[in-house]
């Protein structure tokens, strides 16, 4: 897997874990909508944390979910999203200086030509 591969990966669990941190019984359609993307593939990003020990899926009959299954961080999933936010944080903030330098470099430059 390349490095911009594991790092969308990366965001990808960090989006899931922050969604369901909130929203434990959030069910995959309204995760795959508010995360954009299709119910397939968040099935498969839900397996993969599942199998990480990052989440664990419990019956809960009050769930608006209809099959009644709400989605809860492990310990260890909770110490991941620490860390995955970090790793976000310091990536959107990279993102951020580089987009900020862009700009201001096409504003002296739209300046220059007036």
């Amino acid at each position: 897997m390349t490095n911009k591969q594991a790092q969308a990966q990366e965001d990808t669990y960090f989006r899931v874990l922050r969604l369901l941190k909130e929203n434990p019984d959030l069910t995959q359609r309204e995760l795959a909508e508010k995360l954009g993307v299709s119910v397939g593939s968040l099935n498969y990003c839900l397996k993969a944390l599942i199998e990480k020990g990052w989440i664990k899926v419990q019956n809960f009959s009050h769930s608006k979910n209809k099959f009644g299954y709400v989605y809860i961080l492990t310990p260890r999933g909770i110490a991941e999203k620490a860390a995955l936010t970090s790793g976000f944080l310091k990536r959107k903030l990279a993102e951020y200086e580089t987009i900020k330098a862009e700009i201001e470099s096409l504003n002296l430059e739209l300046q220059s030509k007036q």
